[in-house]
């Protein structure tokens, strides 16, 4: 299930999105047709009666503009760990089908190199950017949206400029995970938080909090170990919270990478999963299958959030749409696996 907001703009006619779900075919596929290109005779069938149906009209003018299109979309990366790598994967290949190429670029992390990246990207004449927000290069992304360069924001976002957006359910997610512990029996719930200028870790800190005060429980400050979605600082902080006078009896971390460096610490210092303390994660990856006990973790939709990014890249690319801008959400599902368990 989606959520989607289309602000700024009027309500607009049929657009190539809209007559790719009628017609029942890839929006690439609707893109190569209206392009000129051959595609099989059964789709362009479905796609001609689809569009008949809709009254759809391409926008010659708006289309007109943009003569110079290289077919290249940046595609902006902190780090190729589980996430973003499978991000990479998934968007190569939905970007491929609609005839364009991915042109990636990871800065680890360091506001200088996203700098150069977006240069390097205004340089290669890039169609469009796709890049997971950081907010210390917010007028230069400014800039190359006022360039008529489409910027589309996941994972985290930089509130306040004119960019299309797809993140997924942070703070609803986390605030169902966190109190699925709290129906386990436990009242006293650690957190692994990610870096606090990322939106992504202000959401799901807010959802465990959410949670923990519609059930009643106290927030204890002391309960939240910055982790900095690190493998290493999941390590250190919960060293921090299993030296408290009063541990935890739950941790919930915000990504899988501080869930990985938790379950180092406590293997390394004789404590089991689920019995010693019971450990959720957002975010599910392969290993989680294979620990013996299991994790349960929240699995974001990658698959989906990368084929929403190239329909809307699409819908820009073809169909120009003013100042009008999209805000799509996109649900989790909670995996429930052995790393938890009822106390009394």
């Amino acid at each position: 299930m989606r959520q989607t907001d289309q602000t700024a703009g009027r309500r607009r006619g049929a657009t190539i999105i809209d007559v790719a779900r009628v017609a029942n075919v890839a929006v690439g596929t609707v893109s190569r047709y209206i392009n000129g290109q051959t595609i099989r005779r059964s789709n362009r069938e479905q796609i001609e009666r689809a569009i008949q149906d809709l009254g759809y009209r391409r926008n010659a003018a708006a289309a007109s503009i943009r003569t110079d299109l290289t077919h290249m979309i940046g595609f902006l990366v902190p780090t190729f760990d589980e996430f973003h790598a499978r991000m990479l994967e998934h968007l190569a290949h939905s970007v491929r089908q609609t005839g364009r190429a991915l042109l990636t670029y990871c800065h680890g992390g360091d506001p200088r190199v996203v700098a150069e990246a977006l240069d390097f990207f205004a340089a290669q004449r890039v169609d469009a950017l796709v890049m997971d927000g950081t907010a210390e290069v917010y007028d230069r992304v400014d800039d190359l949206i006022k360039h008529d360069i489409p910027i589309i924001f996941y994972n985290n976002d930089v509130r306040g400029l004119a960019a299309d957006r797809v993140m997924v359910e942070n703070q609803r997610a986390s605030h169902r995970i966190v109190s699925h512990l709290i129906d386990l029996g436990h009242s006293r719930i650690g957190i692994l938080t990610g870096d606090p200028r990322n939106s992504s870790g202000i959401e799901r800190l807010a959802g465990y909090e959410q949670a923990l005060s519609d059930r009643g429980i106290t927030i204890d400050p002391a309960l939240a170990a910055r982790g900095n979605w690190r493998m290493d600082g999941g390590y250190e902080a919960t060293k921090w919270l299993m030296s408290l006078q009063t541990p935890p009896t739950a941790i919930f971390s915000a990504n899988y990478g501080m869930a990985v460096g938790a379950l180092s610490w406590l293997k390394e210092n004789g404590r089991h999963v689920p019995e010693d303390i019971s450990l959720a994660s957002f975010d599910d990856v392969a290993i989680f299958r294979l620990y013996e006990a299991g994790i349960t973790a929240v699995a974001q939709p990658v698959a989906s959030i990368a084929e929403t990014i190239t329909d809307i890249l699409v819908e820009r690319l073809t169909e120009p749409s003013g100042d009008a801008t999209r805000n799509v959400i996109l649900e989790c599902d909670i995996i429930l696996r052995g790393s938890t368990r009822r106390i009394n």
